[in-house]
């Protein structure tokens, strides 16, 4: 035994301790442990086992730190074959999270019981995998083919009383404590001879599948999962579990676990679960750092954007007062909240007497004087600086002392709106992503005078509201915004050179993208951008340039809202068609400007819409704008629905290699001009030296 595996004997029940803080990972140490106290258990006058676990949870899965190393002795399923040969009962006592491999051992145990609030699931496909340790061959067995299914594709945690209800737990242990309650159980097992229950054990017919159900399933997973490729082999796993013995199964299931952890979409997957947590952390920020206490917040402005930054925190239990210029304002915000409360409740994701909760912290205002008591205020007016420095002014006099004072502009220049105040130190950009109370990133935008605790409170308290917080310095669109202007310049100019908009969005989404570039800018609305240019100086005189979008807008179709954009919307289902009339219209435009139109391939249409993201990316990791390559992939996968198993633009691009990116630019500027395509001198040094972003930002 060790201090982070222990086993006592507990009159005839053996006690096995899992302490492996914070979440009981199963290191090596930890398979060792419990290898090594089940072997004992066989020799002591114990009649049945218990395994448990400090601290807050359950095992909740693999050591993240083995992650990409060589497999350490005793692996995983060695481990799970000593718990299922054991001669006594091991019941497994879950509490918190029993996830990956943590629910797996439960699995390998005879019994499992559990308090009500633990959850247990197999997230594996989360990060390009599939349960590696007999997952996919226990689980249907218990719970049926098509529950396994759904759980295991999904990657989802389920309650102990939904698990109870499937099979997969046996005992939800009442008002008492889990231990005192499984040793309980454990008893109860032992003096009525209760048999060693091997799921292992469990045969299923396959007569009892309807036909063609796994090649429907993998049909269903291709759509749902673009670009990835381990749902598919989910199901081919869950399908080795009805049509092989047990051990063949379990030989079929490490065969694809293999091939998942040497994919590149794996890879994709475990670089964002680490660039995710890593993102929170500011490099220059000192570790003792206090924060200040976020007790009342306030938000100015009550549209879309402020209605959905308000229900972030009442969903947290946060006090929220919203300001609006007048009452019918006020009433339309509020309303609007309101109604996407209870379209929850509708939807059965939340109880009705959650939401009278939530909708009794957020109250309103059209006075400034009612935010004297906050301690953090957050602008959200549309995007104009001078209002925005009206308003920073009025929360300057009006706030008190060492209120947090944020801007939810997406480009505006946060320092300028500081310096409408006479403390810029409190001053910070907090971009949230629109509906705010659904997109998880928000971009922490640091000022040039931001104060340091300023900076370490809104990472908080993004954190506490359910957000990614990615940290970016003061430019034109911060990370995100800066880098989407190349993205949908090039997706317009391929429209002049010969594509439709549907060969170019259908590229994109098959690469793995949410939607379009065009359909996008359909969605959000054509004027929005076409506004946002109208504002900017620094653009180059060139009638090519968003010419398609201009023109949309000029003659009224402005996207969703108006039934048409790039395409035209049903207006009852708003399903999108392709538009003849756009068609023509682009080839008469592109005609008018002398470009001879071709045939363009989607490898072109990829690479001339994505390598301008990576290039900008350099170019804002050379700035010092962002902290780290693997912020811009969180920033691009959470705020713009980059395809997370391609890992976002910077991995993307390792994978791709930087030489080739390089190169292509270097073709795309011979052909399209050096004020587009000209190579930023982070990408050319790295291309030149052999080196990836990923060791560059490791290494700065």
């Amino acid at each position: 035994m060790s201090n982070v595996v222990s086993y006592e004997l507990n009159g005839n029940i053996g006690i096995i301790r899992v302490n492996n803080p914070p979440v009981n990972a199963l290191a090596r140490v930890v398979r060792q442990g419990i290898l090594d106290a089940v072997t004992e258990a066989q020799k002591d006058a114990s009649e049945a086992i218990v395994l448990c676990c400090e601290g807050r949870t359950f095992i909740a899965g693999a050591d993240i730190t083995e992650f990409g190393k060589p497999p350490m002795e005793p692996g995983l399923p060695e481990v799970l074959t000593v718990i299922e040969n054991s001669s006594k009962p091991v019941i497994a006592a879950i509490h918190g999270t029993a996830l990956g491999g943590g629910f797996e051992v439960a699995l390998a145990c005879h019994y499992r019981c559990a308090v009500a609030s633990a959850q247990v699931g197999l997230p594996e496909v989360k990060l390009g995998l599939l349960p590696g340790a007999g997952g996919t061959q226990r689980v249907p067995r218990v719970a049926g083919v098509k529950a396994a299914l759904d759980m295991i594709t999904s990657g989802n945690p389920i309650a102990a009383g939904k698990a109870c209800e499937m099979g997969l737990v046996d005992e939800i242990i009442g008002d008492t404590d889990l231990v005192a309650g499984a040793i309980q159980y454990a008893k109860d097992l032992a003096e009525s001879g209760a048999p060693l229950k091997r799921i292992r054990d469990i045969s299923i017919d396959p007569a009892s599948i309807e036909p063609g159900f796994f090649d429907k399933a993998r049909k269903e997973q291709a759509k749902r999962a673009r670009g990835q490729i381990a749902p598919d082999r989910i199901v081919t796993a869950i399908e080795a579990a009805v049509t092989l013995p047990m051990d063949k199964g379990l030989e079929r299931e490490r065969e694809l676990f293999k091939e998942l952890v040497t994919s590149p979409e794996s890879a994709a997957l475990r670089h964002i679960f680490f660039a995710e947590r890593q993102a929170a952390k500011i490099k220059d920020l000192p570790a003792d750092t206090q924060s200040r206490a976020i007790n009342k917040v306030a938000i100015i402005g009550g549209g879309t954007m402020g209605g959905g930054i308000a229900m972030c925190f009442a969903n947290v239990g946060i006090p929220v007062v919203m300001v609006e210029i007048n009452d019918e304002a006020l009433s339309r915000g509020l309303g609007i909240i309101s109604k996407n409360y209870t379209i929850t409740v509708q939807k059965g994701k939340l109880a009705a007497d959650k939401m009278q909760e939530r909708l009794d912290l957020i109250t309103g205002t059209t006075n400034y004087s009612a935010l004297a008591d906050v301690d953090l205020v957050i602008e959200a007016v549309f995007e104009n600086l001078e209002l925005k420095q009206e308003i920073f002014a009025k929360l300057d006099k009006g706030c008190k002392p060492g209120a947090i004072l944020a801007t939810n502009t997406s480009y505006q220049d946060v320092d300028a709106i500081a310096a409408a105040t006479n403390r810029p130190q409190d001053v910070v950009g907090m971009h949230f992503f629109s509906p705010a109370n659904v997109m998880k990133l928000l971009e922490v935008v640091r000022g040039e005078k931001t104060a340091d605790d300023v900076l370490a409170t809104v990472m908080q308290v993004g954190k506490k509201i359910g957000k990614i917080c990615a940290l970016s310095r003061v430019c034109y669109g911060f990370i995100g915004n800066r880098m989407l202007s190349g993205y949908g310049r090039e997706a317009q100019m391929l429209l002049l050179d010969g594509c439709t908009p549907e060969q170019v969005d259908s590229a994109l989404e098959r690469f793995g993208m949410a939607m379009g570039p065009l359909a996008m800018g359909d969605l959000a609305g054509l004027d929005v951008g076409y506004k946002a240019r109208q504002a900017r100086t620094d653009l180059p005189d060139n009638p090519k340039l968003f010419r398609m979008g201009t023109v949309l807008v000029e003659i009224g179709r402005l996207g969703q809202k108006t039934g048409a954009g790039y395409y035209k919307y049903d207006p009852a289902t708003r399903a999108r068609m392709s538009d003849p009339e756009v068609e023509k219209l682009i080839q008469d435009e592109a005609r008018k400007l002398g470009i001879e139109q071709r045939k363009i391939t989607d490898e072109e249409i990829i690479e001339r819409c994505l390598y301008p993201l990576i290039n900008e990316g350099a170019k804002i990791l050379e700035e010092g704008i962002a902290q780290r390559p693997s912020d811009i992939d969180v920033v691009y996968v959470y705020g713009y629905a980059f395809p997370a198993a391609k890992g976002g633009p910077m991995h993307y691009a390792d994978q791709v290699g930087l030489k080739n990116v390089y190169n292509k630019i270097n073709e795309f500027r011979g052909r399209y001009g050096e004020q587009y395509w000209k190579p930023a001198a982070l990408l050319e040094k790295l291309a030149g030296s052999g080196k990836t972003f990923a060791e560059w930002g490791a290494g700065s």
